[in-house]
Formats: C-alpha cells, structure tokens, sequence
C-alpha cells in the first residue's frame, strides 16, 4: 500500500467539538488513545499522566481519560466521529470497578445500544448514552477498532509507556503489521463526512437511571404534587370570588 493512496482528511474548524482532559496531537493520525482513570480528577498519578502525553507525542490524533461509562463515553464519540481519520482507540490505564468503562467500550463496540440507549452487554451501573444520536453510535462502532488493552489477561501491559508507542507506530503502517493480538495499519480516513456536534442534554441528570418501580413512585409523587397545586389554585380562585362578591375572607360583610 504506497502512501499516495492513503486518504486523509482535514477535520472541521469546530473539531474537536466536546471539551474534556485530554491533549490534541496530530489531526491526520489513525489512533486516538484513551486512558481510563479510576480516581478522582484532582489525584491523578503522575505515571497516568504521563500515559495521556506519551500517545500525544508518539503521534495520537487525541490522548486522554475516561472516567465514567455514560458521558465520558459519549463525549469520545462526539470527538472521534468528528474526524475521520481516527480508525483506532487504544485503550489503556486501570479500569475502575465501579464505573467499569473500558468493559462498557468493548461491550459498545462489539454489541450496540438497544432500544433504551444501554449499551448491551455492558456490566456498568449506567452504561446509558442518552445525549446523542444513534445513527453517530453505529458511525463509531464502524469507524473504529478498538485496541483495548486494559481487559488484556496481563493488565500491566496496558500501564507501560513502551506498549502504547509502539501500539500508535503500528496503526501508522501502511502494511498490517502484528501487535499483541491485533493486526494494525493505517487504512485511511473513514469514507464518510465529519460528524460534528455537541452532546444534547436530554434529561436534567442524565446519569440517573431509576428501575420501573422507583419511576412509578416518582410519577405518584408528581401526580401527588399536581393535585395539591390545583386544589391550592382552586381555593386562591373561591377567595377572589368571594373579594369580588364583597365578602372578606372571615366571612364578613
């Protein structure tokens, strides 16, 4: 494959159009890396750290971290489907037991979402992506091959700075070319436009998921709540009335 037949694209002005912690590299590169954080923003390992600047400089179109399996998922999306030439996301870091995204991003590459927007197969708390459009779901999942190494049986590879250089050199060649148990190589932008557009918040906490019966109480709760605003707007109503009639509201004249 020469390199003259390797098509690229120049991404959109507003690329990448969701903000996060992540670091911009080169546009024109086929792998985005993606580091999952099982710890708070504000206590960070400098080790990890380094990992987000290692896939920057060794040539990633994006470099960063994902924390939760909803919208930091989401915002992934948002950002690589923006540009096409992203064929790959190499996963790595330490996945949180809690929120479990790096299982969720396999889960979502290899399943989908199903009719309620879960990612099927995913064993997160709230593996829902309420904020976008399916049709960019099935764009990512086509788009790109995930290079997932935090769910490898040795989860120290996915921690080594060494791993990740020589995991973005591979989606670089223009051969396919062997690492670990993939198959790498640079097939060239998407063949299709930019996607770009920003997350829609749908709902006020879109990552609280209630069961069927916490719902139903909650709807009780609402209906509960509309009666007694209308009972208290009907008796405001009578007491102007009676004002107008030119009755006070003892009862007097």
């Amino acid at each position: 494959m020469s390199e003259a037949k390797i098509r690229k694209i120049q991404p959109p002005p507003e690329y990448p159009p969701e903000e996060g912690r992540y670091l911009r590299g080169n546009d024109l590169s086929p792998a985005a890396v993606c580091v999952l954080l099982h710890t708070f923003y504000d206590q960070i390992p400098d080790w990890m750290q380094a990992l987000v600047r290692v896939g920057v400089e060794s040539g990633a179109a994006l470099a960063g971290f994902l924390q939760t399996e909803n919208i930091g998922i989401e915002k992934i999306i948002c950002n690589v489907v923006a540009n096409p030439n992203i064929r790959y996301l190499i996963v790595c870091g330490v996945e949180s037991m809690g929120h479990q995204p790096g299982q969720a991003l396999q889960a979502l590459v290899d399943n989908g979402v199903d009719d309620k927007w879960r990612i099927i197969g995913a064993a997160a708390p709230t593996p829902y992506l309420y904020n976008i459009p399916l049709d960019a779901i099935e764009r990512f999942r086509k788009q790109i091959k995930l290079v997932n190494l935090a769910l490898l049986d040795d989860v120290t590879l996915a921690r080594k700075p060494e791993v990740i250089r020589e995991a973005i050199r591979c989606c670089y060649q223009e051969e396919p070319t062997k690492f670990l148990q993939w198959t790498l190589y640079d097939p060239g932008a998407y063949p299709a436009k930019p996607m770009c557009f920003k997350i829609t918040w749908r709902i006020e906490r879109p990552w609280a998921v209630f069961s069927e019966r916490e719902e139903e109480v909650l709807r009780k709760i609402a209906e509960a709540a509309s009666k007694e605003r209308e009972k208290e707007k009907r008796r405001k109503e009578a007491e102007e009335l009676l004002e107008l009639l030119g009755f006070k509201k003892n009862g007097g004249n």
